[in-house]
């Protein structure tokens, strides 16, 4: 329980906390006016403060994030479980330690006692852990249970905590909220956590699946049957460069031979062009040796014969001696073109003979060439063979990941239908706690809405999670809402107490009975205080004093349950003593 809500500094309106029902009373001072509110009184800020103390982490939107009460101590003096003392809790927003009389995160060997002379500042996670050990009887640290989720269910903060009976914040993982609320039940843990698990691996399955629908990410996730085929592909591209590699080889004087080999295709061409040249020249020289004949002359003396000339001796002597003359040099113009034919057909035929010498040589070292390489030609065959053989490992396992990827969903049913069944048949050996905690239920909400209505919580398994309902007939008013809440929190409070794995306090903020009828505030009130009397519990209620005076007139007597001084809408009235 709770007995002192400090610090120090002086104008902040201490509080002291009694065993049973207290309430912690807003109102309006008598010199306010129609523009004073009580909204900043501190009743919320209250519930902030009690987390704070008890180990909540601070953001830079928080209320400890304002520079006003960054110089400011703030105390809790609480009982502590094991302890025949009080514990005194110390923590400002300027340090992250938190100090502690005495320090009860320090433990003799075997015992759970602290050495009740130390005091020391500890770290916030120390605290935390503590806290878990103490309050909530949490196994060991790497337990998945969460101190501060529990504690959110026993101080609801705000209005985002009244969203759900059986949630704390409306970012909250229903299967963090339910595996929390299975220990506070005395219900299996183990089986919540597998439902977490299952929920957290559907989620990124269901992440994986839209991934392969990009475009980017989908070459790396992959489909299956794509990655089949391409792997098939590049199989097939390994087997042949194996094949190619392994029929490979190496000529050391790669290079020489295949400057040889390109010498003599360059001296096979120059035979080439010569010979052209030649059979050119012996076309020239055969069409010149047809035309070497004299001329017949025996026209000349027919043509002198015609013209009545008699061609005398003298004349016919020197024309047989231009006749022998001209004879002569035809015959030696025909032996000569006879000679350089033979000669250019000898040439022919001797370069014939070189080409086909040099295209035997030349195609034994083309032959040489296709069948082997360098040595440097042969490791970039190897390098790429294994790029390729790496390649088809990393198909592979993108396959092997695609298909498991589309076979989780079928595994992940398969799970759930497991767990469901699993925790049904838990749920059949816990039935005493499951009956208690509806039956309290039951009788919390018919002492607010009478019989006329039909109350339960019921615990069902289904193949997401472990869902808890709480229900009351209702018309979906604010009222009834916030009721449930009331009646769920009540009822978890003792259970988990009864149990020893929850503390003795629960803590609701004003905004728990806005909106709910006059009669079933009283009721709610009157019964927080008789339950916490008979449960040993302490109920502590942040009220306006005007929602006060509507349960005074249904019958609801408040005065031994106000607790001194009361806040109000005045500037230095509200809880810290100044306006932020």
């Amino acid at each position: 329980m709770f007995h002192r809500l400090g610090s120090d500094d002086e104008r902040f309106k201490t509080l002291h906390f009694e065993p049973g029902l207290n309430l912690v009373l807003a109102e309006r001072a008598h010199r306010s006016t129609e523009t004073d509110s009580r909204n900043g009184t501190g009743k919320t800020s209250m519930v902030e403060l009690l987390h704070f103390l008890l180990g909540a982490t601070t953001q830079k939107t928080s209320l400890w994030a304002h520079k006003a009460l960054k110089r400011h101590v703030f105390e809790l003096i609480m009982d502590w479980p094991g302890g025949h003392d009080l514990v005194r809790i110390r923590r400002g927003p300027a340090t992250p330690k938190v100090f502690l009389r005495p320090d009860v995160t320090r433990r003799s060997q075997g015992e759970r006692l602290w050495q009740e002379e130390f005091a020391g500042e500890i770290s916030l996670k120390e605290w935390q852990w503590a806290i878990e050990r103490d309050l909530y009887r949490v196994p060991s640290p790497e337990s998945p249970l969460s101190g501060r989720t529990m504690l959110s269910f026993a101080m609801r903060r705000g209005l985002d905590g009244l969203l759900s009976p059986t949630g704390t914040h409306a970012r909250q993982s229903p299967h963090d909220a339910m595996l929390n609320l299975s220990h506070l039940f005395g219900l299996d843990v183990g089986l919540a956590e597998q439902y977490r698990t299952l929920a957290t691996q559907d989620s990124t399955r269901k992440k994986l699946v839209q991934a392969t629908k990009d475009p980017v990410w989908g070459k790396i996730v992959g489909r299956s049957a794509e990655l089949r085929g391409e792997i098939g592909a590049v199989e097939q591209r390994v087997l042949e460069l194996q094949e190619q590699v392994k029929e490979f080889r190496v000529l050391p004087e790669y290079e020489n031979i295949r400057a040889e080999a390109d010498e003599l295709e360059q001296a096979i061409r120059r035979l080439r062009d010569q010979d052209t040249v030649d059979r050119h020249n012996l076309l020239e020289m055969r069409e010149a040796a047809a035309d070497v004949a004299e001329p017949g002359d025996h026209y000349l003396e027919e043509a002198y014969g015609q013209l009545g000339v008699l061609m005398g001796r003298e004349v016919r002597r020197r024309f047989e001696d231009v006749r022998a003359f001209h004879q002569t040099v035809v015959s030696n113009r025909e032996r000569q073109l006879r000679e350089e034919v033979a000669r250019v057909e000898e040439r022919l035929a001797e370069r014939a003979r070189e080409r086909e010498r040099l295209g035997e040589r030349q195609s034994a070292l083309l032959t040489m060439l296709s069948e082997g390489g360098a040595l440097d030609a042969l490791t970039a065959l190897q390098h790429v063979l294994a790029q390729e053989q790496a390649r088809v490992e990393a198909l592979r396992h993108r396959f092997q990941a695609a298909q498991t990827l589309e076979a989780s969903r079928r595994e992940i049913d398969g799970k759930r239908i497991e767990l469901e069944t699993a925790t049904a048949e838990d749920l059949e050996d816990r039935a005493a706690l499951t009956y208690e905690a509806n039956r309290l239920f039951n009788i919390y909400a018919r002492r607010l809405y009478s019989d006329a209505r039909t109350p339960y919580l019921a615990f069902t398994p289904t193949k997401q999670r472990m869902q808890i309902e709480a229900h009351i007939d209702t018309d979906n008013s604010r009222g009834v809402h916030n009721m449930v809440i009331f009646c769920f929190d009540l009822a978890l409070t003792v259970l988990a107490h009864r149990g020893g794995r929850g503390p003795d306090f629960l803590v609701h903020d004003s905004h728990l009975y806005d909106g709910v009828d006059a009669r079933q505030l009283a009721a709610a009130l009157t019964l927080g205080a008789e339950v916490a009397d008979e449960e040993g519990l302490q109920y502590i209620v942040t009220m306006n004093s005007d929602d006060l005076s509507k349960a005074e007139s249904a019958g609801f007597g408040p005065a031994s349950h106000v607790l001194e001084p009361h806040l109000t809408d005045q500037p230095d009235g509200g809880l810290f003593g100044f306006r932020f």
